[in-house]
């Protein structure tokens, strides 16, 4: 039992990178609400990609998968890799190209947003629209990772491969209410999504899921 609540505990090296980045973070959002003069909105919300990308990245580097076989190392990838990119179009990651009020397509193009949600690549083309945020893709990235660790312990433990996965499909429904723009409407996306308050659930379910990925309970 001490092993096992061992690996949930940060040990000094944790703590002290867990700090620095904490304070690398505070400086960065501080000098963002210096330059822009923002003076409105809810803090929360400039908060919030930083609790996606520090919950995920710890989760990853905590998490040391151990595949017996080949055969399951590219399995399991191959299952993290279908989700990434099930997430990535529900998310508004990427999806293809569409015709976004009579704007026709422009090409790539980079949106200086928060610390968090930017900058972010944003491209609309003719067959494929991107909008890249980074707390998007950082958490996403880490989700997929956790749900490769996952699949390699559901070969010893079916319980933790159900409840994985189970997790995964629960983490999917709000990141629907995510940007669904392209390269002209990604601000006023963002703005619409803010305000609709659909992030406060979001986050809420993708740390869950981040934890459950992260614990994996199993049965021996």
């Amino acid at each position: 039992m001490s092993t096992k609540i061992a690996r949930f505990r940060p040990n000094g090296t944790s703590l002290a990178v867990g700090v620095a980045v904490l304070n690398a973070e505070f400086l960065l959002l501080a000098l963002y609400l210096v330059m822009s003069n923002r003076t409105g909105g809810e803090i929360r919300y400039l908060l919030y990609p930083f609790v996606w990308m520090n919950v995920a990245g710890y989760a990853v580097l905590k998490t040391k998968p151990v595949a017996e076989t080949d055969r399951q190392r590219y399995l399991a990838a191959a299952v993290g890799v279908a989700y990434f990119l099930v997430l990535g179009y529900f998310g508004g990651l990427y999806g293809p190209g569409m015709d976004m009020a009579g704007i026709p397509a422009g090409g790539a193009s980079v949106a200086w947003l928060p610390p968090g949600w930017g900058p972010a690549l944003l491209y609309h083309g003719e067959w494929l629209r991107l909008s890249l945020l980074p707390f998007k893709v950082v958490g996403y990235l880490g989700l997929a990772y956790l749900v490769y660790a996952t699949v390699l312990d559901a070969a010893s433990s079916a319980l933790s491969g159900v409840l994985g996965l189970f997790s995964c499909v629960s983490c999917a429904w709000p990141v629907v209410a995510t940007l669904m723009t392209g390269v002209a409407g990604a601000g006023s996306g963002l703005a619409a999504t803010v305000a609709s308050g659909s992030y406060d659930i979001s986050t809420a379910v993708f740390v869950v899921t981040v934890a459950l990925l992260y614990w994996r309970p199993t049965v021996r």
